[in-house]
């Protein structure tokens, strides 16, 4: 990483202060009215990436709150400065930096799954409609390095059609996790890294895209109508990335 990104430290991502998550779950439950579906659908113990779509500015600290475990998110750098990023670094965040495939984020990502932990992608790179339609491949990198799996999460709700995209929603408005069931992303022996990415970019985005539409059908939520959108920046990975190399 460079600039600010390289002066920001992730002591023990994946292991927040418990103070961390009880102010995310009384944001979502007390502030707003969380309601989560499926939670049980997330492993108890073990790796495991959660890979959500994103409509709002409240799905990272809410879904944070929400989750039956404790997650290390990637979170844009620049939200890494003042008393927010003193708050973020001690809730086991994990810093990105927007303009190129940071793979350093990445990497730390793979040694929160090695340690049996959790972490959160919006691998949709963007924060916009949030019906999964984009997946960009860290997501996809990340599921076929670490082997872990994947569990699609919907975050309904917070920004509705007709609603300005980076407005917070009202309190108590009724907010909805859904938690689909865990998939796992492998690459098959002989196939040449490029092909392997870019089938696992397919593979994250339809069983995404699917579980949000499934999602709003349960939950007779609708998503918003505007495609303005915040950059991520995840970043491309080289095929040469994924095991077994560009065969």
């Amino acid at each position: 990483m460079s600039g600010a990104a390289q002066e920001v430290a992730v002591p023990r991502a994946g292991r927040p202060q418990a103070w961390t998550k009880a102010l995310g779950g009384f944001l979502a439950h007390v502030v707003w009215n969380a309601r989560v579906h499926g939670a049980q659908n997330v492993p108890a113990t073990g790796p495991v990436l959660l890979a959500s779509n994103h409509a709002s500015l409240t799905d990272g600290p809410l879904l944070f709150g929400v989750a039956p475990r404790d997650v290390a998110f990637l979170v844009k750098k620049e939200m890494f400065g003042g008393p927010v990023g003193w708050a973020l670094l001690r809730a086991g965040q994990i810093p990105i930096d927007r303009s190129h495939g940071d793979r350093d984020a990445l990497q730390t990502v793979l040694r929160v799954l090695a340690e049996g932990g959790a972490a959160g992608v919006f691998p949709e790179g963007t924060r916009g409609r949030g019906d999964a339609a984009s997946v960009r491949s860290g997501i996809a990198w990340i599921a076929l390095q670490s082997g872990a799996p994947v569990v699609p999460v919907a975050c309904l709700g917070a920004h509705r059609p007709g609603e300005r995209n980076r407005t917070a929603p009202p309190p108590r408005r009724a907010l909805h996790y859904c938690f689909g069931e865990p998939f796992t992303v492998v690459k098959e022996p002989g196939v040449p890294g490029r092909r392997a990415l870019a089938a696992a970019v397919d593979q994250v985005r339809d069983r995404l895209s699917a579980h949000v539409l499934e999602s709003m059908r349960r939950t007779g939520t609708p998503l918003p109508d505007d495609l303005d959108a915040d950059e991520l920046g995840l970043g491309d990975m080289a095929s040469d990335d994924v095991p077994g190399g560009p065969r």
